[in-house]
């Protein structure tokens, strides 16, 4: 048998292996969602000061954020910024994962296994999902610029305030918000969907980013209007917990990651 017949074979053979292997999925419902949320809540009450910890950090990232902007006077990005911040969400909420599945598994929970739990996952492969997140994340942020650019570049603004007043009080202004909020629901589907149980199935199976992240986007079209109703309630939720200075997130970040996790058991056989 020649060489290329036998790493034809090879090749024909790793991809039937990793057919075999990708993961399989149940349809959820939304007494499915309402259990995990539940779970979820419960997660947080029994290791409270670690939900805490990961909230305050998400928290202290927006408002360095929104602090970096006005020095930098680019507060015409606040908003834009809010918007797309919550798209990075799912891998900060990476250690709340890990809490539950000690929590769930009766392990004990020390804070260096839970800081350090994304080094310590087998292959890196957490790491490239991070940069799939951050790829997205700078695609809203660099198309929110080309909009700007296009519907409102003749338009002078310098400050938040300017900026809020051309979007809200011009014919411009108002076709920005609709399709700014169009191709931002766009990215959010598309993350949502890519991400929703791949960060807790890299976290607790071996297997490769790729493999996860289509085994998201299969929990999601197995359950599509569930899942998207899940989807708008992270989303809506996030947002109303920024306006007390981005304090409820101290709360709501880690209860929609425990109750992540355990969307994730119960979808992904």
């Amino acid at each position: 048998m020649s060489k290329a017949n036998v790493s034809q074979e090879q090749q024909t053979h790793a991809v039937s292996e990793n057919v075999s292997n990708m993961p399989e999925v149940n349809t959820l419902t939304f007494s499915d969602l309402k259990a995990c949320l539940t779970k979820g809540i419960a997660d947080f009450c029994h290791a409270p000061f670690f939900g805490i910890f990961f909230g305050g950090f998400y928290t202290f990232g927006g408002l360095l954020i929104i602090q970096s902007l006005y020095v930098w006077e680019k507060g015409w990005l606040i908003y834009p910024m809010l918007v797309g911040f919550p798209l990075i969400g799912p891998f900060v909420a990476v250690g709340l994962y890990d809490i539950s599945r000690k929590l769930e598994a009766g392990r004990a929970l020390h804070w260096n296994e839970i800081l350090f739990v994304v080094r310590s996952q087998a292959g890196g492969q957490l790491a490239y999902m991070a940069f799939v997140m951050l790829f997205i994340f700078w695609i809203w942020i660099y198309q929110i610029r080309l909009l700007i650019a296009i519907i409102l570049g003749r338009m002078s603004f310098t400050s938040w305030g300017s900026f809020f007043e051309i979007i809200t009080t011009t014919p411009e202004g108002w076709i920005f918000i609709v399709v700014g909020h169009v191709i931002g629901a766009f990215f959010s589907i598309v993350l949502f969907s890519v991400t929703v149980v791949s960060l807790p199935l890299l976290l607790d199976r071996d297997v490769d980013f790729v493999t996860a992240m289509i085994t998201s986007v299969k929990t999601v079209l197995a359950s599509r209007f569930v899942m998207l109703c899940w989807g708008a309630f992270i989303g809506v939720v996030l947002m109303l917990s920024f306006l007390p200075a981005f304090l409820g997130l101290l709360v709501v970040l880690p209860v929609l990651g425990h109750a992540t996790w355990h969307i994730y058991k119960r979808a992904v056989v």
